[in-house]
């Protein structure tokens, strides 16, 4: 699968793939996806991709603002620029962020990135990263590059700077994913080791190349890929099968620097609807969940927060707890009065 790259990519990777006669097929695929109509097909027979518009950015960025008829906001010190967002430039201490605004319902889909980190930095003298999001929450700031704390759905992160300085057998920089339920903490002193789901080394700083990260979640499997060499091909990172994702949740990507810093530039991002066919047994195997989890990993276990009351079912509320109140302070005084009738009748 190629989905992410340009039309020059497509054509030299699908040239490798197709024979002659399958030309006029090919040259119609590529037509479709220029024109960012129709579905592709990924696996004969079994996905086709639609791209969702107000899931996706791409040059010239003209869906991003602070309106209220823009798909994406930015926060902090992310900027808009000609040929991409930059989410933090080459300076200490900066955090930036671009979320989508449309809540996200697709069941199946895979979200495509293009990005890239480059900066004035030597070996490990630049950092801190940046971050994929699918949470619930949006929009809010906090220490996880860039991004608040005990979060609730999916970060896949591409860290650049190692904090744990004995671990020996990690080479950074280096691509992990969380899931979380809102009741773990992101463990930076160990570059979040303990709360992972996989990763793998992902050489991506200063290239002069184009570098692609993809996310996939089909059935509850998650699976990302990378391209990062330049040779228009998917190398595999992490698969984790039993990832369950609520619906309804938010994309969004950010970033942060400290003492250390890198320019983080995201230039697209591109959400594709996966149409995958489902056995009845997969139906109901597959129905809506409400918290984040994985199978056979074991998350804390989160309540979830009462829905805010309206102002009626507080009003009812407080009504009856006042009538109750009135009709057990009746009671009592007729109970006490008999109570009272009776000593005099024994005292006399």
């Amino acid at each position: 699968m190629a989905a992410a790259l340009e039309p020059s990519g497509w054509w030299q990777l699908w040239r490798r793939r197709l024979s002659a006669r399958d030309g006029s097929r090919m040259l119609l695929l590529l037509l479709l996806l220029g024109s960012g109509q129709g579905p592709r097909q990924v696996r004969a027979g079994q996905t086709f991709e639609y791209l969702k518009r107000e899931h996706s950015l791409s040059k010239p960025y003209q869906g991003v603002g602070t309106s209220s008829s823009s798909l994406w906001n930015l926060m902090g010190n992310a900027m808009v620029m000609t040929q991409y967002i930059r989410l933090t430039p080459d300076m200490q201490s900066k955090q930036g962020a671009l979320w989508n605004r449309v809540p996200c319902f697709l069941r199946d889909w895979e979200l495509q990135v293009h990005f890239k980190i480059h900066g004035q930095g030597k070996k490990n003298l630049h950092g801190d990263g940046l971050a994929i999001w699918y949470t619930k929450d949006r929009m809010q700031p906090g220490p996880v590059f860039g991004n608040m704390d005990k979060f609730v759905g999916l970060g896949v992160f591409v860290d650049t700077y190692p904090n744990e300085e004995k671990q020996q057998e990690r080479v950074f920089p280096y691509i992990s994913a969380m899931v979380n339920n809102g009741s773990l903490s992101y463990d930076h002193e160990r570059d979040g080791r303990p709360t992972e789901l996989g990763g793998c080394t992902a050489i991506v700083r200063n290239l002069h190349y184009d570098t692609f990260l993809v996310i996939r979640y089909v059935k509850r499997h998650l699976t990302i890929m990378m391209d990062i060499d330049g040779k228009h091909e998917w190398r595999d990172c992490i698969e984790v099968p039993g990832v369950r994702l609520p619906r309804g949740y938010y994309f969004g990507t950010s970033s942060i620097t400290g003492d250390l810093s890198d320019n983080h530039d995201v230039i697209s991002l591109k959400l594709f609807e996966l149409t995958v066919e489902r056995t009845p047994e997969e139906e109901k195997l597959h129905r809506d969940v409400f918290l984040p989890s994985v199978d056979n990993m074991k998350l804390p276990e989160m309540t979830a927060p009462l829905p805010p009351l309206s102002g009626l079912a507080l009003f009812l509320i407080v009504f009856f707890s006042l009538v109750f109140s009135v009709f057990a302070i009746v009671i009592g005084l007729i109970l006490y009065n008999k109570w009272q009738d009776q000593s005099r009748k024994r005292f006399y």
